[in-house]
């Protein structure tokens, strides 16, 4: 039987909006929301929140979901999500990330199904930006696939981009549920440092080209929203509140 387990990535010192993952919406933790999303797939016994942070820890704890303690020094989620992995028995492993609290179980289905579908790929999740979306927007990653559904590139610059400014195109974006299996993760991890293109585009899943993996995307149909700056948060509560 094929075991799988979710791990959030949570770390306390966003960047953009500084403790994030604590962040309420609607009264209640971003992580939380997240945790409960993602515990209707496979139960609170199954879900991980791994983190840096014991303020996160201790709010997890007091919801009754499983914590990992990770190291303060890891350089993306899915490194940190490697690092949890040590400690869980599983075949696959779902990376959703902490800041998606409109993350949909059905999404999360599609990719574990298509892990046991396509075990030699890593698996990731896309979707089409929408006329509310700006594909101009640096903090939407956009994917350029082949005809396989294979991910070619990822940018947070406008990808595909044509000479003929008549044509229209249909811009995609990353929807961030990950699957692996644990030598995937290991691999990721004892890598020990993000790749060229990886560090330009702040964009994790781009070290996984240097190491030779494959990527299948999967269309989801889930339209997320995820939270990088404060103002997303007040986006969602709307959403939630609707």
């Amino acid at each position: 039987m094929t075991k799988i387990s979710i791990i959030i990535p949570a770390r306390f010192n966003s960047k953009r909006l500084p403790g994030k993952p604590l962040a309420k919406i609607c009264g209640k933790e971003l992580i939380i929301h997240v945790a409960e999303k993602c515990s209707k797939v496979v139960g609170s016994e199954n879900l991980y929140i791994a983190t840096d942070s014991q303020k996160i820890k201790k709010k997890v704890l007091e919801n009754s979901y499983n914590v990992i303690m990770t190291s303060t020094k890891c350089l993306t989620g899915t490194d940190r999500v490697a690092q949890a992995s040590k400690k869980v028995k599983s075949n696959i492993f779902i990376n959703v990330q902490g800041d998606e609290p409109l993350v949909s179980p059905k999404d999360i289905k599609k990719i574990i199904a298509a892990k046991k579908k396509y075990p030699k790929y890593i698996i990731c999740g896309f979707s089409e930006i929408t006329k509310k979306e700006d594909p101009f927007s640096r903090n939407i990653p956009k994917v350029v696939l082949n005809k396989f559904n294979e991910l070619i590139y990822i940018s947070r610059a406008v990808v595909p981009s044509s000479k003929n400014k008549k044509d229209k195109i249909k811009y995609l974006k990353q929807v961030c549920i990950y699957a692996f299996n644990k030598r995937e993760l290991y691999k990721f991890m004892n890598y020990k440092r993000k790749g060229e293109v990886e560090k330009i585009e702040d964009i994790e899943i781009l070290r996984f080209f240097d190491l030779g993996f494959k990527v299948k995307m999967i269309k989801l149909k889930a339209n997320t929203i995820a939270v990088d700056e404060f103002k997303d948060l007040r986006k969602v509560e709307k959403i939630l509140k609707r």
